[in-house]
């Protein structure tokens, strides 16, 4: 069944949702351009976990939050979230069989963690190896974890929920613990003798 909303005000609180949100010192995010023809509203932000000490992000990803205030009945409700998701990974965690099933489990774990009731979840894990050979033999294997995913909020006024869920996913991707709600890192610092 559709939740209909009568005008575009779900919309609005979307936006101020993904805007407002406290996001994780790791993560940078900036609003970027969103696709015009899938809905009627969208909204679309891509994030980076902060770099590592060779400058690569952790992992970096894409959300894209597409509204209908009509309902879509393929979504299952008016609020799609569709998610990229991508990182390095150990060449040993690229090549085990079940690393799609756990990269899944990510996404649906996140959803669960932070409350996010959802609907007509749906994706693909794809993961890739590289291994070089002659003159490029020195070059380091590499590993990469793919995770494409989308989502329909199953009740209304949870943004916050997904655009946290989101996080917590981009994050688990990334390798880093996830936070015990109030808890706030402590970031490591240089003392001075």
């Amino acid at each position: 069944m559709i939740t209909r909303l009568p005008t575009a005000s779900g919309f609005a609180s979307i936006a101020a949702a993904v805007r407002r949100f406290h996001w994780r010192s790791e993560v940078q995010m900036t609003e970027i351009g969103s696709p015009q023809r899938l809905a009627p509203y969208s909204l679309a932000i891509e994030a980076d976990v902060k770099p590592d000490q060779d400058g690569f992000a952790a992992a970096s990803g894409r959300l894209v939050v597409l509204y209908n205030p009509d309902g879509d009945e393929n979504w299952e409700g008016t609020t799609r979230f569709v998610s990229y998701a991508h990182a390095d990974v150990e060449f040993e965690m690229a090549t085990d069989p079940l690393l799609a099933d756990v990269a899944w489990s990510w996404l649906t774990d996140a959803l669960r963690n932070s409350g996010a009731e959802y609907a007509a979840a749906s994706g693909t894990v794809t993961t890739m190896t590289s291994r070089s050979f002659g003159e490029l033999d020195a070059t380091p294997q590499r590993a990469e974890v793919e995770l494409r995913c989308s989502w329909t909020a199953a009740e209304d006024g949870q943004d916050a929920r997904h655009i946290e869920a989101w996080q917590n996913l981009l994050c688990q991707v990334a390798g880093l613990e996830p936070l015990a709600e109030g808890i706030t890192r402590l970031l490591a610092y240089k003392r001075s003798v």
